[in-house]
């Protein structure tokens, strides 16, 4: 069993028992964290679509902690003309546990 679930703007496919790493979401480490806005449910080849949203549908997860993600490095550069500039970036991310999907 699989859902699509929109989180923070984002679209995840979540099943359960699996991690997953979304936008820095607010909430304290292991607070619990219900999810409405479930596009699709997949219970076995049985597949329900939302319009917009699944009815009566909602994924339980848990927050295990705050973490920030690998180091980006930008890097511009104008040949010739001696300009050159770096920038580096981290992103805030929420590590997430997924505790059940419920119809």
């Amino acid at each position: 069993m699989y859902a699509i679930v929109e989180i923070a703007g984002q679209q995840f496919k979540v099943e359960k028992n699996r991690y997953l790493y979304t936008h820095r979401l607010a909430g304290e480490e292991g607070a619990a964290l219900v999810l409405d806005k479930v596009l699709l449910v997949d219970n076995g080849g049985d597949v329900k679509v939302g319009a917009p949203t699944v009815a009566g549908a909602s994924v339980k997860a848990k927050i295990l902690n705050h973490v920030r993600g690998e180091k980006v490095i930008v890097f511009r550069k104008k040949r010739r003309k001696g300009y050159q500039k770096q920038n580096g970036h981290r992103q805030d991310l929420t590590k997430i546990l997924i505790e059940e999907i419920s119809l």
